[in-house]
């Protein structure tokens, strides 16, 4: 079904829930924090900082989410001669001209000082002989701009320095709990959330946390893919969460696969090996099973080229050479600097039997990171009232089609902090009043039908073979028709004898996947161009003229996908203020049963 969209902005609440108990109990804030990542955690800090009750909600334990993980570094202009204006410029490049750029701006701006306070907070970052900030560079880098931890263990050291505080400052924490969808009000205003606690949590089964500012910081989406470097935890929810309140997304598309992942396969699946971009930083070569190096002269940063280009350039020469992976040389280290400097990916390498001491690991590309998500401004609200995103489940427009090495945990900081700061400002105004529901709403009929859980493995293969790093009309197009068959089989299932997949943890979250791959693949079918992590076979080229914009997607109450496309690639306002007209062109209505 086609047609047109129409307003934007509006926070239109679309009371499209998952099917789940009632709320058995429930507790109180000004604020609730949903992840506990650098976003999360920075977020709950400042706002319990400025005297709001906040409350911290995470899937796993406080350490389990994605910044655990990271091991290259943070980026920021923090190096003698080093300036945010060089940083924007490399930022933009890597974006493929679809940043935001005075979202970019004050990401590079701000971010030195908000490096500095975490730093204040307790996380250490390498340092030179002398004692000065270690820095190296990463791709897309024209300077070394990038600070680490433990050699290549920065997310983790962020994580311990971040929970410790937590923990220090007493602040609430609701652990091993899947957040499923927003409370509102009568006025479509957030009014806190409905969560699942499982197993060791601080409470049993379906509750609500009743407040009037929610914050997303739930990560990524990289388990819509078979092989990731994203955690299983990584399933989209807070992308889902927001789509299903009304919500706007945008960027779905430009998801972006790491060049340099451990090969453990063609059939590995799950959370793979990352192997950094800073291995090649500090001089680390990608060459072919003979040993040439096929990245010399395909940019002037060879292997340091923006990472959508390093993983076209692999792809090509696999294509070429009818291989299932390339080679990453760093034998000239030595193993002195390899334990010193790489430890976390020298142990992972070696647990699978390869010592890169001694001999080249073999890497290939694998979903690493999403560049879009729920829109938001610059102060990380969207477009429902009350309703906040930061860190990797936001579109600031940041990264643009493709997100330059180490920006993401700088954008998590930054941004975590002006929403805290926007939160406070609307307390000492006396604009953050309580929105306690009287009774939540319950659907007769689950809107979604939930999915069986074994459903998530068959998204991730269809997501790999359609809508992976090379995609085209027809590959897409195939996709679009799996994934709505997998819908159509739960609805009709529901319809024929009122049956769905029971509700529990594995089926909420096979449900998210599946909302989030359709508009995905959505996005994708109507990029008509290559740009950034998009790569279209069969439109190879950049399109400027049609296509330097932002595709944006909202679920309207009648369930249809509504996609439309910026004019720009500036985003207009999360809510349009007085006099103002939309910026958002319509452009597709897709049918969502």
């Amino acid at each position: 079904m086609t047609g047109t969209g129409t307003e934007t902005g509006t926070g239109t609440a679309t009371a499209i829930r998952l099917h789940a108990p009632a709320p058995g109990w429930s507790i109180e804030a000004d604020v609730v924090v949903v992840g506990s990542g650098v976003a999360g955690l920075t977020t709950a800090l400042r706002c319990e900082a400025a005297g709001l009750r906040t409350v911290v909600v995470t899937k796993a334990c406080l350490d389990d989410g994605s910044t655990r993980w990271a091991q290259g570094g943070v980026a920021a202009a923090l190096g003698e001669g080093d300036t945010p204006e060089q940083h924007l410029d490399d930022t933009l490049v890597a974006g493929a001209g679809l940043c935001d750029e005075p979202a970019v701006r004050t990401l590079v701006t701000e971010g030195p000082d908000a490096v500095r306070r975490l730093m204040a907070t307790g996380a250490h970052f390498d340092e030179s002989a002398e004692g000065a900030l270690a820095l190296t560079r990463e791709g897309g880098h024209h300077r070394r701009r990038i600070a680490h931890a433990g050699g290549d263990a920065t997310g983790a050291e962020i994580s311990r320095a971040l929970v410790e505080a937590v923990r220090a400052r007493g602040l609430r924490t609701v652990e091993n709990a899947l957040v499923l969808d927003l409370l509102t009000d009568a006025e479509g205003h957030t009014a806190g959330v409905t969560l699942h606690v499982m197993g060791e949590g601080q409470h049993d089964g379906v509750g609500a946390v009743h407040a009037p500012a929610v914050v997303l910081a739930t990560g990524g989406m990289g388990q819509v893919y078979s092989a990731t470097t994203n955690p299983a935890v990584s399933t989209g929810d807070g992308v889902a969460l927001a789509l299903r309140a009304g919500a706007e997304v945008s960027d779905l598309e430009f998801v972006q696969f790491h060049p340099t992942v451990l090969f453990l396969g063609a059939d590995a699946e799950g959370q793979q090996p990352l192997v950094s971009e800073a291995v090649r930083g500090e001089g680390a070569h990608l060459v072919d099973a003979d040993g040439v190096r096929f990245m010399t002269g395909q940019h002037e940063l060879a292997e340091l080229a923006p990472r959508d280009i390093v993983a076209k350039g692999i792809l090509r020469r696999m294509q070429e050479l009818d291989a299932e992976h390339m080679f990453l040389d760093a034998r000239h280290f030595g193993a002195d600097m390899w334990e010193r400097r790489f430890p976390t990916i020298l142990a992972a390498c070696r647990a699978h039997g390869i010592d890169p001491v001694t001999e080249p690991v073999p890497v290939a590309p694998a979903a690493h990171h999403a560049s879009g998500g729920v829109r938001t401004d610059r102060h990380g609200r969207t477009t429902v009232p009350g309703l906040y995103a930061c860190g990797e489940v936001a579109c600031t427009g940041v990264h643009g089609a493709n997100r330059l090495a180490s920006n993401s945990l700088l954008e998590g900081l930054v941004y975590a902090e002006r929403i805290a700061a926007d939160l406070a400002a609307l307390r000492a105004a006396g604009r953050l009043h309580a929105r306690v529901p009287q009774a939540v709403p319950q659907p007769e009929r689950p809107a979604h039908p939930l999915l069986a859980p074994e459903t998530r493995f068959a998204i991730q293969r269809i997501m790999t073979r359609g809508a992976g790093v090379l995609r085209s009309a027809d590959s897409l197009a195939t996709a679009a028709d799996r994934l709505q068959r997998l819908h159509e089989d739960a609805r009709d299932a529901l319809a024929e004898n009122g049956k769905t997949a029971e509700p529990g943890v594995d089926a909420w979250e096979a449900t998210n996947l599946l909302c989030v791959s359709r508009v995905l693949v959505a996005a994708a079918r109507l990029r008509e161009e290559t740009r950034g992590c998009h790569w279209r076979e069969d439109r190879a080229e950049r399109d400027d003229t049609d296509w330097r914009r932002h595709i944006v997607v909202r679920l309207n109450p009648d369930r249809a996908l509504a996609v439309h496309t910026t004019d720009t690639a500036d985003f207009p306002p999360t809510v349009p203020r007085p006099g103002e007209t939309s910026t958002v062109q319509p452009a597709h209505r897709l049918q969502e049963q």
